[in-house]
């Protein structure tokens, strides 16, 4: 029977590599193609896929196991499960591959992408950029249709010209820019604050107007500390919670 076969990962050695993995397996997992197998390779070749000891791999499974990603069967295997809720919360370790992983396993809408000048609270990470690339999309709970963010991104033109508007409904911007783009992505610093639901974003989400949502922001560095993208996101207040551990 053919496996499912998984992206590969380029490990950080100060951040805990089960979690690494984990993040990495279930982004890939959330962003399978429908016709992809649903068994997993065994703990073994997991393992020499992701340079990890059988412990690690083992740790990180039980990791999805848990969330519902995965089901494992004694003798029979380890399998996705396709239809498990994909709202979870959110953990923030340091690793780009969480935020992938976050974005990842939800219908997409693309509603609208174009140019325009810098937004005036953004002029600070776009200080020589008199224009950017938008692409504003609505994400959706697969399972029930419910909406749970809207999300509008502001990238540097020269890089949205090798942006395919297809791979934005299939993956998150993070991804595509890595993977598709080949941008060195160095960091990503995120703020998230509470806000109130204003009259858009109360449509879009299908909650009250005023009602509590979470809005973040993202801002995405290369490795010569250039910005490449500003993410910003309104999530509902119902649906999201944020979880930040901090190594010492």
């Amino acid at each position: 029977m053919t496996s499912f076969a998984p992206d590969s990962i380029v490990l950080n050695r100060k951040l805990p590599l089960w979690y690494q993995v984990s993040q990495s397996l279930r982004a890939s997992i959330l962003g399978r193609s429908p016709q992809d197998p649903l068994r997993l390779p065994t703990e073994e070749q997991l393992a020499g896929h992701y340079g990890v000891s059988v412990l690690t791999m083992r740790q990180a499974l039980k990791e999805l196991e848990d969330e519902g990603l995965i089901t494992r069967h004694r003798r029979r295997g380890t399998f996705i499960e396709p239809h498990a809720r994909r709202g979870s919360p959110v953990r923030l370790l340091g690793s780009v591959d969480a935020i992938v992983a976050q974005q990842s396993g939800m219908t997409t809408e693309l509603l609208d992408h174009g140019t325009a000048p810098v937004p005036s609270e953004l002029a600070e990470f776009f200080p020589e950029v008199r224009e950017v690339s938008t692409y504003h999309r609505l994400r959706s709970d697969e399972k029930t249709g419910e909406p749970t963010n809207h999300a509008r991104n502001y990238v540097r033109p020269e890089l949205a010209a090798r942006i395919d508007l297809d791979d934005l409904v299939r993956w998150p911007m993070t991804k595509v820019l890595r993977d598709v783009v080949g941008v060195d992505i160095s960091r990503i610093t995120d703020t998230v604050e509470a806000r109130l639901a204003d009259p858009e974003t109360a449509k879009l989400l299908q909650v009250p107007l005023l009602s509590p949502i979470l809005h973040y922001t993202g801002v995405t560095y290369d490795a010569k500390g250039r910005v490449l993208d500003v993410a910003v996101i309104h999530y509902r207040g119902d649906r999201f919670s944020f979880t930040v551990t901090l190594d010492a």
